[in-house]
């Protein structure tokens, strides 16, 4: 029995599932559908009704509406694409500016704490000569 109850809870889980997959691809169905349809428009509009078009005219107005499709949805991406890798192009030489910028300021800031060491020391140097010679004039 108990083999049993899982399989009839699982029943309406399943069927639940198969119930949103079926859902789904009628839904997939009709955009698709929705979308022949409208790309044979044009093709069809242009001829008259006594005209049956040729199998290559037919082909060849799909891919074309297929291809301007494309163009459209990813026209809009490509731009906004190349606009965002003309912006990163351009943070990254701002960026290497700066960091030569600041590698100079380093280098400079080096130089001064340099000169500084070399004041303190001329002055530290100094300072102990003069009290070397107050200690001798102490001294005598």
């Amino acid at each position: 029995m108990n083999a049993i109850r899982p399989e009839k809870t699982e029943a309406p889980e399943t069927d639940a599932n198969l119930a949103a997959v079926t859902e789904v691809e009628a839904g997939i169905r009709d955009f698709v559908r929705n979308d022949v349809a409208y790309l044979r428009r044009p093709a069809v509009e242009t001829m008259t009704s006594t005209d049956t078009p040729p199998l290559d005219a037919t082909a060849e107005a799909t891919v074309s509406n297929v291809n301007s499709l494309i163009q459209r949805v990813a026209g809009t991406s490509l731009t906004e694409i190349e606009n965002l890798v003309s912006e990163l192009e351009a943070l990254r030489d701002l960026l290497h500016s700066e960091g030569q910028r600041v590698q100079r300021e380093i280098a400079g800031y080096a130089q001064l704490s340099q000169q500084a060491m070399k004041s303190t020391r001329m002055i530290a140097d100094n300072v102990a000569q003069w009290k070397r010679a107050a200690e001798n004039v102490r001294q005598t």
